[in-house]
């Protein structure tokens, strides 16, 4: 037999998982644009310590030494925070995905 408040109580589970969802999906877009933020501060300071060390260096040599020095960090940095962003991105996807695990998981019979 259906009873209003079984319905009731299903729409309201719903919703609460919708709220839910929602608020994590706010922190991990939070966390992206912190992430990003950081990563172009430290990018812009280490732009800005390179061409202060450039511009007192007396021979090509030494110029071609700090570019090459700053070319490496620049890149290492990059792939570090490019792989911890696609790590924040990851979780993100998986957060907004739970509820919609959770409701297809109701309505999947149990394996045996």
């Amino acid at each position: 037999m259906f009873k209003v408040e079984d319905f009731q109580n299903y729409g309201k589970e719903q919703f609460e998982q919708c709220v839910a969802s929602a608020t994590s999906v706010q922190h991990g877009f939070q966390a992206i644009a912190s992430a990003y933020g950081d990563y172009t501060k430290k990018s812009f300071e280490d732009t800005k310590s390179f061409v202060e060390k450039l511009s007192g260096v007396k021979s090509l040599d030494k110029a071609m030494e700090a570019q090459t020095d700053f070319a490496r960090s620049a890149y290492e940095t990059f792939v570090a925070e490019s792989q911890k962003i696609a790590g924040l991105y990851s979780d993100l996807a998986k957060q907004a995905f739970k509820p919609v695990e959770t409701i297809v998981s109701k309505f999947t019979p149990a394996a045996q």
